[in-house]
């Protein structure tokens, strides 16, 4: 018996581990969505094309060669098939032929204005705007991953809140069934603590709701689709961490300048437009290519061998060619002028983005400043709150404070804690995206 109550124990604790929500860490969660977001894995083949693209460009700088062979068979139904002298046959001439062609050429260009050479510029220019564009995303996924992050450990704290609430609600409402029966407590001020009790355990079904909507944000955004637990952990936040020393903005604003993928994306524009005004003026000018070639054939008509033949009709050739524009048809002009359009594009563009990173650092610094300054204030209040509640509660126990008292009493708390908590993770989260900015 005893050995069957064991295996039926063992069974349970193993299917209680199994059923365990897995725990991630915000690195882990980081991880996990850089490696299996498809967005991203598309921008990593868009990045694989602009390498063999770069490649193909580079390799365009070089000579090219090619071999070709034409094998011919022909038929001349009424050719005469034999020569006749002095009644004596001298050839004869067969009615199908065979003849063969081999050719191996080579061609290479010059010269073309350096358009080759700026072509492999561009292809090199574009191979970094697709790496950067990969960054720009990771950057984006990195930070909705720290802001539902975030909110999950807020909503997790703001559940320990409502928990204690409840709780002491709880306490409250037994006190006041207790007070009730001996005549103490009115049923009309019991039934107010009866309705407190239950509006806090909707509070904390809410703030357990929270939870599990932002739990379901965040496995959407890792493309996590199993019915596997999902929960999060992270280094328990301090006091410290709130109120430790914010970065000024322009710190921040110069290193962000230097180092987000967005704005180095905006100035490989850039360059890319002058670099193809470059390639456009180059049609304007001439294009110098070398050829040369080595040929022979054999033909089924010649009484020499086959090698004889190949080597007798071996030809050794070259040559090169020169090609002028005169009228393209306002083509060079077309071009060039599109490619200065488009520099004066990327400008505005780049202009753009350090506008709006000046606006969204600001405004994580002034959250920052406005939520610390907040947390100071919040956290006095909470301890105020707190003592004036514990106060009221032995007040109550003992009847010397009403129903009414206790609820204001407790209500101020309530939004105490939740104030304080808000500001301290505001903060927390605010002063982290300054670091991501930085970086």
């Amino acid at each position: 018996m005893t050995k069957y109550l064991v295996a039926i124990l063992g069974t349970i604790i193993l299917f209680s581990q199994n059923i365990q929500a897995r725990v991630w860490t915000f690195e882990e969660c980081l991880d996990y969505c850089l490696t299996n977001n498809i967005s991203l894995q598309k921008l990593g083949l868009t990045r694989q094309t602009a390498v063999e693209t770069l490649k193909s460009s580079q390799a365009a700088l070089f000579p090219s060669l090619s071999f070709s062979t034409n094998q011919n068979v022909a038929y001349q139904p009424w050719k005469q098939g034999m020569t006749v002298q002095n009644n004596e046959v001298q050839t004869v001439t067969k009615k199908t032929s065979y003849n063969g062609a081999y050719t191996l050429g080579g061609n290479w260009t010059v010269w073309n204005g350096n358009r080759n050479h700026n072509q492999v510029k561009l292809n090199d220019i574009a191979e970094q705007a697709a790496a950067e564009d990969s960054i720009v995303k990771a950057r984006n996924l990195e930070e909705q991953l720290a802001t539902l992050f975030v909110r999950i450990l807020y909503s997790k704290e703001a559940v320990k809140v409502c928990e204690s609430t409840l709780e002491a609600s709880r306490v409250t409402e037994n006190r006041g069934m207790e007070m009730y029966r001996v005549g103490s407590l009115s049923k009309a001020a019991l039934s107010q603590l009866t309705s407190q009790r239950a509006q806090d355990e909707y509070g904390l079904v809410q703030s357990e709701s929270n939870v599990r909507n932002f739990k379901r944000q965040l496995k959407a955004l890792m493309q996590i689709t199993d019915e596997e637990e999902f929960d999060v952990t992270a280094t328990k936040t301090t006091d410290a961490m709130a109120l430790q020393p914010i970065p000024s903005i322009q710190s921040v604003y110069e290193a962000a300048l230097e180092n987000r993928p967005e704005i180095k994306r905006a100035r490989l524009s850039i360059e890319s437009a002058d670099v193809q005004r470059r390639i456009a003026s180059a049609q304007r000018l001439p294009t110098v290519t070398l050829n040369a070639s080595a040929t022979t054939n054999n033909s089924s008509q010649s009484n020499n061998a086959w090698g004889t033949q190949i080597k007798n009709g071996f030809n050794l050739g070259g040559g090169f060619s020169i090609n002028v524009p005169i009228l393209d048809r306002r083509e060079a002009r077309t071009a060039i002028n599109k490619a200065a359009i488009q520099k004066q594009q990327a400008l505005l563009d780049i202009r753009d983005k350090e506008t709006t990173l000046y606006s969204t650092i600001s405004d994580f610094w002034i959250q920052a400043y406005n939520n610390q300054q907040q947390y100071k204030s919040a956290k006095a209040s909470t301890e105020s709150a707190q003592e004036s509640y514990d106060l009221l509660s032995e007040q109550f126990q003992v009847g010397l404070k009403n129903i009414v008292e206790l609820q204001e009493g407790k209500m101020r708390l309530l939004s105490a804690q939740q104030a304080e908590l808000e500001a301290k993770f505001t903060t927390i989260f605010c002063i982290k995206m300054l670091e991501f900015y930085k970086r």
